[in-house]
């Protein structure tokens, strides 16, 4: 927990990795996930690095891996996924990754010629079943296609023309049926005979593997002038002709030879598709690990592209962030990754001083803690060492969302969904689901459970489930004295709507409800105002609450980083406008609740109008005030707030200022000092010299921008104070929202009970 609180104490290591077992020792690092590697080459271009062809050769690998999954997703419905390698394979050595190339592209070679030689296989197989369905289709249409007697007339009128009769058959696209005959018809002017008809059988398209039924076509014309504009058509249809004969001796014969063939090529379809599915699994039994596999070899590779050789090339030197904690593990891996590869002297690290670069930020997330943190982090990341927002966003979060949309039922449904996943959260087949909305919300299950779990509590307070009241305990309230005191009887019942309660008589009001909201308020009609004005001021109460501890969170890193002046300068003037002006309005809503209660409620003045006349300096008679001298007090602490504005504005850069200016002063006359000194003193060699940097002597510090200061805390001043009014209107989304949840869960429950 200490360490989620605050992310963890990282150093800057340096990492001496000899030549040979750099592989196997960043391989180790790999798996513990131990650092985090520094770029020592950033002027470097990656196509001029060491290894750059090694990685080129993992990327050649992996568009290997992608057209064997393109076929296992085109062969297999639906596409069958490998199980996970169990165990993770490690990062490959050279031997092995050989291997897995060879065998790979062995295997893609393999299934490019089995797929192309099935494609091939299946286009011919549906041209014949084609071409015999045109033979079927058309056999009884050549009979009477052209009646005798019309050839016999046309050869009477002219003699010595040659009338021979033509025919072109073939198949066409259903969707291109209307076209095609209407244009073959004008532009053929009538001088043709056109039939179609739907084959029988249905065959596949070929480009896109579409299941259609096609339609046969035999059109007979007269001429070669009309024949070749029949062709043309045909081809800007895309339609396949086929080789139509004359005879029906000569049909019903490549008839015959068309049904052998199809049988042949059925054959040796089957036996080539059994062969594909032979190779697809044995590409889902491997892929996985080969995958993991290269992903390794090749993120070791651009790790090393990031090392920087040594003087005498013997070994590389990488840079690192490493958490303190974890040091020894951290020689235990350089020591393992240099046994592995046999070397007799072990890689090892050296511990750099602190740096001014910023180290990262780290944070141990477990399976229920990362749905959280990646909300953090989806706003901003924590600084190094700072307080980390996660930890109380566990249940900030949820239950926000749970003011919002509480409700018992709905609560109850989100709480059942959520202990689903929760309880099935090993499953691989819900882990490995290719369906985006569903990971997002198997990801934060347990934030999801969480909402659950604090919308039924909600929903209680509320007293609403699915839109209905509940009434687990008796009403506080009770109509019976009131037939004493008043006289009321059952016709003052039948002739009045609406009768009001009088919480000053004895016996009608006995007490707050003892969990929620009491369940009679839903018979009155002031319902929706009661329990707007209730969630409203309860929504302002939480909004200012939850800022008042976001703020407060900032004196722990002020602690840590020893910035004591920042909690004078910064936080008690932050704290000071927020809580004079809407912590006191907080004040006066639980005051007005505690002082006037329901005996006294019509003499109860309006907070809405104190707060206004608050900023004005201004009292108003008709609203009397809620306790003595809260004029006074009020002036105060808007006199405070205000006050604080300028603190917060100057307060941080002034000092900031005049620190830097007496840390100049004091350089100065050390640099006066240092005129005395000899060049060489009596215990240091010329090579440790006060003024050598690489002696660890004192480096220049930084140059103090007063400008950039003084904007940076403008910003930071403008940003808090109107933050302060934005986001304290913004909780009343809270109030906004639970209002529209009830009103639709409502309308919701009453279409049901209509449609059932």
């Amino acid at each position: 927990m200490g360490a989620f609180f605050r992310s963890e104490e990282v150093c800057l290591v340096q990492l001496f990795l000899q030549s040979g077992s750099a592989y196997n020792c960043v391989s180790e690092l790999g798996e513990l996930g131990l650092v985090e590697f520094r770029d020592l080459n950033p002027n470097v271009n990656s196509f001029q690095r060491k290894f750059v062809n090694e990685v080129r050769r993992c990327e050649e690998m992996e568009k290997t891996f992608t057209y064997l999954e393109m076929e296992i997703a085109r062969s297999l419905s639906p596409p069958l996924t490998g199980p996970l390698p169990s165990p993770v394979p490690y990062a490959p050595q050279p031997r092995e990754l050989m291997a897995i190339e060879e065998e790979s592209e062995r295997l893609a070679r393999d299934l490019r010629e089995v797929s192309r030689n099935r494609d091939n296989l299946r286009n011919q197989l549906t041209q014949l079943s084609q071409y015999r369905g045109v033979l079927i289709q058309t056999h009884p249409l050549t009979v009477s296609q052209v009646p005798r007697s019309s050839l016999e007339t046309v050869a009477l009128l002219d003699s010595r023309q040659d009338i021979r009769l033509s025919f072109v058959a073939g198949v066409v696209h259903p969707w291109k049926v209307p076209s095609f005959e209407r244009l073959l018809w004008r532009a053929c002017r009538g001088y043709i005979i056109v039939d179609f008809r739907e084959m029988e059988e249905r065959l596949e398209l070929p480009d896109t593997g579409e299941v259609i039924q096609w339609t046969v076509f035999l059109i007979s014309y007269w001429g070669e002038q009309i024949g070749q504009k029949v062709k043309k058509i045909c081809d800007c249809f895309h339609t396949r002709t086929f080789v139509y004969p004359e005879g029906a001796m000569e049909r019903e014969d490549i008839l015959d030879r068309l049904q052998g063939r199809i049988l042949e090529l059925k054959t040796v379809l089957s036996q080539t598709e059994d062969y594909l599915q032979q190779l697809v699994y044995r590409s889902v039994a491997a892929l996985p690990q080969w995958k993991v596999s290269v992903q390794k070899c090749k993120a070791v590779q651009a790790v090393l592209n990031q090392c920087s050789p040594s003087v005498t090339d013997k070994c590389l030197i990488a840079e690192a962030w490493c958490p303190v904690r974890k040091l020894l593990l951290l020689q235990s891996a350089l020591i393992e990754g240099s046994r592995k590869n046999g070397s007799g002297l072990d890689s090892f690290y050296n511990r750099l001083p602190d740096t001014s670069a910023p180290p990262p930020t780290l944070f141990h997330t477990n399976s229920f803690t990362s749905g959280f943190q990646s909300i953090v982090d989806a706003y901003g990341v924590a600084s190094y060492r700072e307080v980390n927002p996660a930890l109380y966003t566990i249940i900030t979060f949820p239950f926000l969302f749970a003011v919002m949309f509480g409700d018992v039922g709905h609560g109850l449904l989100m709480t059942t969904a959520a202990l689903w996943m929760v309880l099935q959260e090993r499953d691989p087949k819900l882990r490995a689901s290719d369906n985006e909305i569903f990971q997002m919300m198997f990801g934060g299950r347990y934030l999801i459970l969480l909402m659950g779990l604090f919308s039924v509590y909600t929903g209680a307070v509320y007293n609403e489930c699915f839109s209905k009241g509940l009434s687990p305990f008796p009403s506080g309230w009770h109509i019976q004295p009131m037939f004493q005191h008043y006289n009321w009887s059952d016709e003052t019942l039948k002739g009045n709507r609406y009768l009001t309660l009088d919480p000053n008589v004895t016996g009608v009001f006995l007490g707050p409800y003892p969990f929620g909201i009491d369940p009679i308020w839903r018979l009155a009609n002031n319902h929706l105002t009661f329990l707007n004005s209730y969630k409203m001021k309860m929504s302002v109460i939480i909004g200012v609450i939850h800022m008042t501890f976001g703020v407060c969170l900032s004196f722990f890193n002020y602690i840590h980083f020893n910035q004591l002046s920042s909690v004078f300068l910064v936080l008690i003037p932050e704290l000071l406008f927020l809580l004079c002006l809407f912590g006191y309005l907080v004040f006066m809503v639980v005051y007005k609740w505690l002082v006037f209660g329901p005996r006294v409620s019509d003499r109860a003045p309006s907070i809405l109008i104190h707060f206004i006349d608050m900023f004005l300096f201004a009292e108003n008679k008709d609203n009397p005030p809620l306790y003595n001298g809260q004029m006074i007090v009020q002036k105060v602490l808007v006199v405070v707030a205000l006050a604080s504005v300028p603190v917060l504005l100057l307060g941080k850069p002034l000092y900031l200022y005049y620190n830097h200016r007496r840390r100049a002063s004091i350089r100065v006359g050390e640099a006066r000092q240092g005129e005395e000194r000899p060049l060489v003193s009596e215990t240091s060699s010329i090579n440790t010299l006060q003024s050598d940097v690489e002696g660890g002597g004192a480096v220049e510090a930084e140059d103090f921008d007063t400008a950039d200061v003084f904007m940076h805390q403008a910003i930071h001043t403008i940003e808090y104070c109107l933050g302060c009014i934005s986001n304290t209107a913004s909780y009343l989304r809270l109030w906004a929202l639970s209002l529209a949840h009830a009103r639709e869960s409502r309308t919701d429950t009453n279409v049901t009970r209509l449609i059932f």
